[in-house]
């Protein structure tokens, strides 16, 4: 399980291990990647805090050529969608939480395909993740009927729900669930607790292990994260590089990709500690890429859209077009609160143009069940 990963690492002293990085040597593993997956150490040290401009450089070029090399010019667009609000869960940082007084609402059957149609015809998306609020209200009945209606309109359905057991995994599979979005949200243990306050979210392990058992399931692609905000940056940043790692070690049939969320502006929450800045966040999102060749990257509309575009070339796999974060909100209604607020807002058609004036091709159907 990953979480020996995570202990080994429990009181690693990462001011005194980059005291020891130096110039010359970032410069080797840069030189000496692409590849394969680096050792451990040999990605921390890229993620050292303050590196030069030109470093930065070295890391770009490196980080396109990687890129091109394993995934072409091509980014895949997705977009979510929100079915239910109703959450059992105490999280600081998110306007879904319990004891939030917002207006909740849960679709129906025939909501959510009007909906996915809207989506489907005027959008022109063919990859959605299905999103929820964490509560026992969302029902395996719910969710399989849920991807049933979906799966007529997408051809890639994945899920960001509450963790399930692997049983559970199995029976969405059977009804066309191609994968998983779990975020750990924050990595380190002890500060954990302080942001999970109540409701099944609050079990660290089951949720650290949820990756697994969507792996174990044989679902085809598998997400995760930090949220940037939380935690110490480095700290997070690395763990979550390294999670993914074991993800791609251990589960070879599954697509595992990774995102780079900061915490951002939500109904009565709290404000991130540590701040992810644009420098250092461009440096994660390289290092991940020299470090991983093959690990997917995805970058959302928490975003601005001039930001997003930029980080293109730098090993962006996965770009969410159009994205609205609030239930029904497509067609239905605007009447309920977004559980967070994007920066890009541009329409569908308008990301497409814009990555294929960066000489990219914008991917719409990842892939058929045959």
């Amino acid at each position: 399980m990953f979480y020996s990963v995570i202990e080994k690492y429990k009181n690693f002293n990462y001011e005194n291990f980059f005291s020891n990085i130096s110039t010359e040597k970032i410069k080797s593993i840069i030189n000496n990647s692409g590849k394969k997956n680096l050792e451990d150490l040999d990605f921390l040290a890229l993620l050292k805090p303050n590196i030069s401009s030109d470093i930065l450089e070295i890391m770009a070029q490196k980080a396109n050529e990687i890129s091109i090399q394993y995934f072409g010019k091509e980014i895949q667009l997705y977009g979510p969608l929100y079915i239910s609000n109703i959450c059992d869960n105490e999280c600081t940082y998110c306007a879904f939480k319990k004891s939030n007084g917002i207006k909740r609402r849960h679709l129906t059957y025939e909501e959510i395909e009007t909906e996915a149609k809207y989506i489907s015809e005027n959008l022109k998306l063919d990859n959605i993740i299905l999103l929820t609020g964490e509560s026992t209200v969302n029902s395996i009945e719910y969710l399989s009927k849920a991807i049933e209606i979906l799966k007529k309109y997408f051809s890639t359905v994945i899920i960001e729900i509450h963790p399930m057991d692997k049983n559970h995994y199995e029976e969405l599979f059977k009804v066309g669930l191609d994968g998983v979005t779990v975020y750990q949200e924050c990595y380190n243990e002890e500060l954990y607790k302080n942001f999970h306050l109540e409701g099944k979210k609050s079990d660290y392990r089951y949720r650290l292990d949820t990756p697994q058992r969507a792996g174990e399931a044989n679902l085809r692609a598998i997400n995760i994260g930090t949220l940037f905000g939380l935690g110490n940056i480095v700290e997070e940043g690395f763990l979550s590089g390294l999670h993914g790692k074991y993800l791609m070690n251990n589960f070879l049939n599954s697509e595992i990709s990774i995102s780079l969320p900061r915490i951002r502006e939500a109904f009565n929450n709290i404000s991130g500690e540590n701040i992810l800045d644009d420098r250092y966040l461009v440096q994660i999102l390289m290092a991940y890429r020299i470090a991983f060749p093959t690990l997917g990257i995805n970058i959302s509309t928490r975003e601005s859209s001039n930001f997003r575009d930029n980080l293109i070339p730098l090993g962006v796999t996965k770009f969410s077009a159009g994205s609205v974060t609030e239930v029904g909100g497509y067609s239905i209604s605007k009447k309920t609160l977004p559980q967070f607020e994007t920066s890009d807002h541009r329409s569908v058609s308008q990301i497409e143009k814009a990555i294929k004036n960066l000489g990219y091709q914008p991917i719409f159907k990842n892939w058929l069940n045959l």
